[in-house]
């Protein structure tokens, strides 16, 4: 079972893949970074793509009715003109309130790919 470094290190072997990070959503910090940051600075990045996790996660219109078990969501996807950027939230034995934020070149990505890698890489994560 790989763990938060081994996990980052996975996902930027994916093609076109720019940066990397795991992120806590309730306290939009950093538990760990790979690659570059598209603003420079992973703590920013960080706390930023944290504003929007909780949005989704903390909003009932993105959570199916009865559906308590989980994250409330998967993953996100954020298109802009450069890039994508993939949120995978993963489940924990604790309070799931980490997710995989991928950072992609719009060329050369395959946002396709990236979301199920992500996916698989969120299942064998191991934490704690």
């Amino acid at each position: 079972m790989p763990g938060i470094d081994e996990c980052l290190l996975e996902a930027m072997a994916l093609p076109g893949a720019r940066g990397a990070s795991l992120v806590d959503w309730t306290s939009g910090l950093a538990l760990g970074t790979s690659g570059d940051s598209p603003v420079g600075d992973h703590e920013t990045t960080a706390a930023e793509t944290a504003e929007l996790a909780r949005s989704a996660a903390e909003f009932d219109s993105f959570t199916a009715e009865g559906d308590s078990e989980g994250p409330p969501v998967e993953d996100l996807i954020v298109t802009t003109r450069a890039g994508y950027h993939v949120l995978r939230f993963v489940e924990t034995s604790f309070d799931s309130s980490v997710f995989l934020h991928l950072w992609l070149d719009r060329d050369a990505g395959n946002l396709a790919l990236a979301r199920l890698r992500l996916r698989d890489i969120a299942e064998r994560l191991v934490l704690g």
